[in-house]
């Protein structure tokens, strides 16, 4: 895919009717969405980023958000069972595949007054059915450049940091003033990941705390905004990921130009992201090692591998994600 084959965001909303704002129907596979923008020169441009040999497991344990901020997802049981003395096997009940360090599929969101991406109908959207599902990138793995944006750094070193008790919202201008100090630019087929402090913070808190904060309803995260989409989109990246619990800021911006596109999610972007752009969002992320060593060397990049759970019909999967320095 050439760097000028696809309209800019702007031109997107010009499109007619339903695909207003979407990117349906422009990359070769209508279930992939925008990891279609890795092709096998990104690949090999990324393996070239590899110069420490350095890895770095980004998946949190699967229970390690129980409690957290869902108050519908339950920890799983795991049991460990055995035919003869020697043998072991295992199995999970009630495993909820976005519990912790995750992949939201592209079935994961559907938009108001659009559906969901590539226009497939909701009665396709069933645990028996593959459209959209989140084997596409099993399949196919997302291997790629990975671009740690370290909000939660650049903040602490202008003396602010970020409020995570109150949700602070981090805007686009914090996003962009933190590329220019870490000299950086994302490229086309990028996976963006985004420091914010959020999980170290949660996990530290004792239980009692954990609930008092998953009762505010309050999480730091990105707000909501057009120019965050529109920079997302016209850069070309593959898969938005973040430390936090929804990527987003929660609850949403009263002020979210999304209220009423949105109204079931009361104002937030992941119908953008997920059903209208094809962008897969990854939440809850282990950056804070990584961003430490990143830190240390003056280096922001690694090589990215993201390979999801193969669930046909899956609407996320743990991130099994890892970065090579």
């Amino acid at each position: 895919m050439t760097k000028h084959s696809l309209p800019r965001r702007q031109e997107l909303k010009r499109r007619p009717g339903q695909l207003s704002g979407t990117s349906w129907g422009l990359f070769p596979d209508p279930w992939r969405g925008a990891p279609s923008f890795v092709n096998s020169d990104t690949v090999i441009d990324a393996v070239r980023s590899v110069t420490r040999g350095e890895v770095f497991g980004l998946d949190y344990p699967i229970d390690a958000f129980m409690p957290g901020m869902s108050k519908a997802r339950k920890p799983a049981r795991h049991v460990v069972y055995a035919n003869h003395p020697a043998h072991r096997d295992d199995y999970l009940d009630g495993y909820y595949l976005q519990a912790s360090t995750q992949v939201d599929g592209l079935r994961h969101r559907r938009a108001d007054g659009a559906g969901f991406y590539g226009g497939v109908p909701d009665e396709r959207i069933t645990a028996d059915t593959a459209d959209l599902g989140i084997q596409v990138w099993a399949d196919d793995p997302i291997v790629t450049r990975g671009l740690l944006v370290d909000l939660a750094g650049h903040l602490e070193s202008t003396g602010t940091g970020v409020d995570h008790r109150e949700g602070q919202a981090l805007g686009y201008e914090t996003i962009r003033e933190t590329l220019a100090a870490q000299s950086v630019e994302p490229r086309r087929g990028d996976v963006i990941m985004f420091h914010t402090g959020w999980s170290e913070w949660f996990l530290g808190l004792p239980p009692s705390a954990r609930l008092d904060q998953q009762a505010s309803g309050r999480a730091s995260g990105l707000a909501q905004s057009e120019e965050l989409l529109d920079w997302a989109w016209d850069t070309g990246v593959a898969l938005l990921a973040a430390d936090n619990f929804a990527v987003e800021c929660l609850p949403p911006l009263s002020d979210s130009p999304f209220a009423e596109s949105a109204p079931h999610d009361k104002g937030m972007m992941h119908q953008e992201f997920l059903a209208k752009l094809g962008i897969p969002l990854g939440e809850l992320w282990k950056l804070g090692p990584l961003a430490r060593r990143m830190r240390e060397l003056g280096r922001w990049e690694s090589l990215l591998i993201v390979k999801p759970l193969n669930v046909i019909g899956g609407t996320g999967s743990p991130a099994n994600a890892t970065a090579i320095l």
